[in-house]
């Protein structure tokens, strides 16, 4: 079994979701006492969101870098940022390091592709939703990409941050959430990416008719399948 090197703490919410599916996916395929061997440097998120907000990319990009050195240090054979927004700065933390990152955005499109969708809804931080290295990524894999209007934009980004990164699921927010979903749906979108990785602790499948690809499921099993093979 490889192990995984996790970056966590954006929010830590959602990186103990991962945790969590990932050790239970390792423990539904190899049974017995098995669990995930993987090691875990977690941020503060403060810092991370505070040059977020001010465009400092380079910035965010060096906190992940330091902690990506520091989980090839501590032997993680590959690395998985638990979060989607951080994947704008990938192209910086894969030259800092020897061993190689999962894409989350590569794992949602696999996803995606399996489902026989083409065209999807994309909803995340504003940051994910408006830069253009999402956008890009599902290019690459042949996927249309619809995002929300400004004002949905808004209040998604407002709900991720202001909500759901301190762990309050509101019953308001998931009705507004999914009055978003039906509005993409209408434009022809097939499916939804839930492109933030604790959207899916608020919107579950059993909620709406559409398809949705909670990008922190597909990335942790991605990390379980990358973890096991041969």
């Amino acid at each position: 079994m490889k192990t995984i090197g996790l970056i966590g703490g954006m929010s830590w919410e959602s990186t103990a979701a991962y945790y969590e599916m990932i050790n239970e996916e390792v423990k539904k395929r190899l049974g017995g006492l098995h669990s995930a061997k993987c090691v875990l440097y977690s941020v503060d998120f403060a810092e991370i969101e505070g040059f977020q907000s001010n465009g400092q990319w380079e910035e965010a990009g060096k906190i992940i870098e330091k902690a990506a050195q520091s989980l090839e240090r501590a032997g993680a054979d590959f690395i998985v940022i638990c979060t989607n927004t951080m994947h704008n700065v990938i192209d910086l933390i894969e030259d800092a390091i020897h061993i190689p990152i999962l894409h989350i955005a590569d794992a949602a499109a696999d996803a995606i592709h399996k489902a026989g969708i083409q065209k999807v809804g994309l909803l995340g931080t504003k940051y994910t939703m408006e830069l253009d290295f999402y956008k890009k990524k599902m290019q690459e894999h042949q996927i249309e990409l619809i995002i929300p209007e400004e004002e949905d934009r808004v209040k998604i980004n407002e709900v991720i941050f202001d909500e759901l990164c301190v762990g309050e699921l509101k019953e308001d927010s998931r009705t507004a959430f999914l009055e978003i979903i039906d509005r993409l749906a209408e434009q022809g979108a097939q499916g939804m990416i839930l492109g933030c990785t604790e959207i899916g602790l608020l919107i579950k499948q059993e909620h709406t008719d559409i398809s949705l690809f909670d990008t922190a499921v597909i990335h942790a099993k991605a990390a379980v399948d990358r973890a096991l093979e041969a």
